[in-house]
């Protein structure tokens, strides 16, 4: 019988800072490249939402560099995160977020499997994420979700909001999705 190598979070901070996004996850180390436009639809929400959080001083916003170390040992990289300032001491941890980020943004890519990405949220969700999107590019939709049972779809004429996590802040679902 086969025995499967178990990864662990030092041999995630050893993966090559290659452009693309590395997670650790049931003791695999998963790795998710990301195109163009995905690119771009995080550079926006990142520049949005981090000029937000600055200018009222409500903590971080981070981007898919940033690991997050899950309850259940996952190591997970949202492709935009957000922090409240509450949970954050000094310059933040030198390493991997010990719990989960107040927001987490997942922009979808085409390849990614939808049962994958519905299992992500939800351990997002379990670990104390207050608030999750998930950004379709190809459907230009988004879905919003506060918990396992508060889903709701927006379209692109939608507005995505911070809700109680960046309380006022607002943006057209169409402005980060860009032109088609």
């Amino acid at each position: 019988m086969a025995t499967r190598e178990v990864f662990t979070e030092a041999d995630l901070l050893r993966e090559p800072r290659d452009g693309r996004k590395h997670e650790l996850v049931d003791g695999r180390i998963v790795v998710s490249p990301a195109g163009y436009r995905h690119g771009r639809i995080a550079v926006l929400l990142v520049i949005r939402l981090g000029q937000y959080a600055i200018d009222r001083q409500l903590g971080d916003v981070l981007d898919s560099s940033t690991g997050f170390r899950l309850p259940g040992g996952n190591v997970r990289s949202p492709d935009v995160a957000f922090v409240a300032a509450d949970r954050i001491s000094g310059a933040g941890p030198r390493g991997f977020f010990d719990g989960a980020p107040d927001l987490a943004v997942e922009i979808l890519s085409p390849d990614d499997n939808p049962r994958e990405v519905l299992d992500k949220v939800g351990e997002y969700l379990t670990a104390g994420t207050r608030l999750v999107w998930v950004i379709d590019p190809e459907g230009r939709t988004a879905v919003v979700h506060r918990s396992l049972t508060d889903v709701r779809r927006l379209t692109e004429s939608d507005l995505l909001a911070g809700e109680d996590v960046l309380p006022g802040f607002a943006c057209a679902l169409r402005d980060v999705l860009g032109s088609e």
